[in-house]
């Protein structure tokens, strides 16, 4: 009886062993996978503002993101990669997708590329243009990305208050900052933020999964000083 529980006990133990070796090592390859996405994307930031002369803004503060998956747009349409933009400038691309400019919020530490159309491929690797005139034109230009819940892409958008900014750089080199005027959750049903009237101000919206639901949303408007 005595042998029989100490082989169940030595089972036992190894089994536990291989669980925690494995979930070490998961936790280990999603930290990495994380933080190279996020050093990429980066990278992939300061390169596209070098290339459209966009001036740096030395006042821009640092945040560094939190910790903490909701998968929004899952009704998005597969990608289609286009090759051209609508405004004549030389077309950059971002991990073979067509780059429009560039988001940063000081808030959460955000620095991502903003790619031109939203769908499943293309918000698996930066964040999208979903609906709206374009960066920094007159209207509402609203930009999606996923909430993975471990700080990449628009995971911390929740901590995002009124007052914050935005700062948004497109293709002719202009970089706009935006302040943050309104925050709230909605349904994913609810495009109203999207066709909204801006009365000729340049605005943004910031939309992604809240952290508990993924058929709701949390909105951020922004308009450019």
């Amino acid at each position: 009886m005595n042998m029989r529980y100490s082989k169940f006990l030595t089972i036992l133990l190894v089994v536990v062993i291989i669980t925690i070796i494995g979930l070490l090592g998961f936790w280990a390859y999603s930290t990495y996978q994380k933080y190279s996405i996020m050093d990429d994307a980066s990278e992939a930031v300061d390169e596209f503002q070098h290339a459209v002369g966009a001036e740096p803004d030395d006042n821009a503060d640092n945040e560094t993101p939190v910790e903490n998956a909701t998968n929004p747009y899952d009704n998005l349409q597969s990608a289609t990669d286009n090759n051209s933009t609508s405004d004549g400038n030389t077309v950059k691309t971002y991990k073979g997708f067509v780059q429009v400019g560039t988001i940063e919020i000081p808030k959460t530490g955000a620095k991502y590329p903003v790619l031109a159309e939203a769908n499943k491929k293309t918000i698996e690797v930066a964040v999208a243009v979903l609906y709206g005139p374009g960066l920094n034109k007159p209207g509402n230009t609203t930009i999606v990305g996923h909430n993975y819940r471990n700080g990449m892409f628009f995971s911390d958008n929740k901590k995002i208050a009124v007052g914050d900014k935005i700062y948004i750089t497109d293709l002719s080199g202009q970089r706009l900052t935006y302040i943050v005027y309104n925050t709230y959750e909605t349904t994913a049903e609810d495009s109203d933020y999207m066709v909204r009237d801006t009365g000729g101000a340049i605005e943004i919206s910031l939309s992604t999964c809240t952290d508990y639901d993924s058929s709701r949303r949390i909105i951020i408007w922004a308009r450019a000083e």
